[in-house]
């Protein structure tokens, strides 16, 4: 646990409520009743953390309120970083998952398009401008002190995903969280508008669960031996080409298991058809490496792999993924995307269930994603729902496979308690790694593939 004194105080406030049954929202059927933490998974989480680590909260917000945005959050970010990695460097303790409670004015100060009035602004300890900064990256300086000048302006200016690309190295797993999340949205004296308590209870305690290494659920009738690949592409502003972007995989398993992979930055970006592709030789690297991993965790190659994606693969980047598939391995590349071409209603109150499918043609078809469910027995959205639109751009799986398995990784999205998402996992994650594969150096993120709990 991290955080101000006042934080950690919070923090042992809330664990103590959630080890016992928080009741549902009146008048809510979103909202469900939370049977307590050991209820849920058979183990306790004391509030006493297993290790407590006070940040001052004057020396977060000095850092915070520098003036230089790049610094300002550099520093902040520092401030927990270097505290996380110094604990696991000196402490023989290990430390599964890092609980990073934050002041409401980290939030509210930490994103990008965040501004800080003029008569809060302190002066920054360094002083350069992202330009020259981006120079200091191609042609060093012999000063050491212009190199630790340009370093703030190496990272994003976004507390979170620095936060996580920084930690990386130190292999540091964190659940980042307000201070007015835990006190029911109050900050200050002022109310914000948040789920009730039940539900964060719910969603906490699960991607808590998950992060320090459980499993909360398991999907039921999973098919063995499939490999699911989601294709990560994320513009990097550091480049000068405008086509230049950073490329990762996530690989999930049938079970829920997910690994990161990250991909060599290049010029993936085609302006002229606003699309990222890889060439063969790029494409061939990362299914390789994915079919690595899946025989050193399991001992066997896939009898199946997907590749999701936003766009189609085009020649040159599917006989790369081909070149690299064992023997007794079918590939098959499916183009996903979210759908408003039309609607789709059916009688009554209610709109259309979840799991409807309208098949176009024979390598086509709508699903509903979002929906009325059954087993709820209500629509949690506010809108009449979309579908997903799923198009099988290369390979032979049959459609409705494809829809099942799509249908099931809908169902795997452990960072929040959600029983039925609107996208696959392989997809819902994949903007949010882009960020973290972006908001540090290449050389601070590790070659090696990494479990997909680093990242969200």
């Amino acid at each position: 646990m991290i955080g101000t004194p006042n934080g950690i105080r919070i923090h042992r406030t809330w664990v103590e409520q959630i080890t016992k049954a928080i009741p549902a929202a009146e008048g809510s059927k979103a909202s469900v009743f939370f049977p307590g933490f050991r209820e849920l998974f058979n183990c306790a989480w004391t509030p006493v953390a297993a290790a407590e680590v006070p940040l001052a909260h004057t020396t977060i917000i000095s850092a915070l309120h520098r003036s230089d945005r790049h610094d300002a959050i550099h520093a902040t970010v520092g401030l927990f970083a270097d505290a996380i990695s110094a604990f696991l460097r000196d402490e023989d303790r290990r430390i599964d998952l890092w609980f990073v409670v934050i002041p409401d004015e980290v939030f509210d100060l930490g994103r990008p398009q965040s501004r800080l009035a003029a008569s809060e602004r302190v002066g920054a300890a360094l002083l350069m401008n992202s330009r020259l900064a981006k120079r200091l990256t191609r042609e060093p300086s012999l000063f050491e002190e212009d190199m630790r000048a340009a370093e703030p302006y190496l990272y994003q200016v976004d507390f979170h995903n620095q936060l996580k690309a920084r930690l990386i190295k130190s292999r540091a797993i964190t659940q980042v969280i307000r201070e007015s999340t835990l006190l029911g949205g109050t900050s200050e004296g002022k109310q914000r508008r948040m789920q009730d308590a039940a539900t964060v209870a719910w969603n906490l305690s699960v991607s808590s669960f998950y992060k320090a290494g459980g499993r909360p659920w398991r999907v039921q009738d999973v098919r063995e031996g499939v490999c699911y690949v989601g294709l990560v592409f994320k513009r990097d502003p550091r480049g000068q080409d405008p086509a230049f972007a950073c490329c990762g995989a996530q690989m999930f398993l049938s079970s829920g298991e997910g690994m990161v992979f990250k991909g060599m930055p290049g010029n993936f970006y085609q302006p002229a058809l606003r699309e990222f592709h890889l060439s063969k030789e790029q494409a061939a690297d990362v299914a390789s490496r994915i079919v690595d991993a899946y025989v050193s965790r399991l001992g066997g190659t896939p009898r199946e792999l997907f590749i999701h994606g936003r766009t189609r693969p085009n020649d040159e980047e599917w006989e790369g993924f081909v070149s690299a598939m064992p023997e007794g391995t079918e590939a098959c590349a499916v183009k996903i995307s979210r759908s408003d071409e039309f609607k789709l209603y059916r009688p009554g109150r209610m709109p259309v269930i979840r799991g409807t499918v309208a098949y176009e043609s024979e390598t086509v078809a709508y699903l509903w994603t979002s929906g009325f469910t059954p087993e709820l027995e209500t629509y949690p959205g506010w809108e009449v729902p979309n579908p997903i639109r799923i198009e099988v751009c290369r390979g032979g799986a049959a459609l409705s496979t494809v829809v099942a398995d799509l249908l099931q990784l809908t169902k795997l999205n452990f960072n929040a308690c959600i029983y039925a998402d609107g996208l696959p996992v392989t997809l819902r994650f994949a903007d949010s790694i882009g960020e973290i594969l972006t908001a540090a150096p290449a050389s601070d993120i590790p070659e090696a593939p990494l479990p997909f709990r680093h990242y969200i």
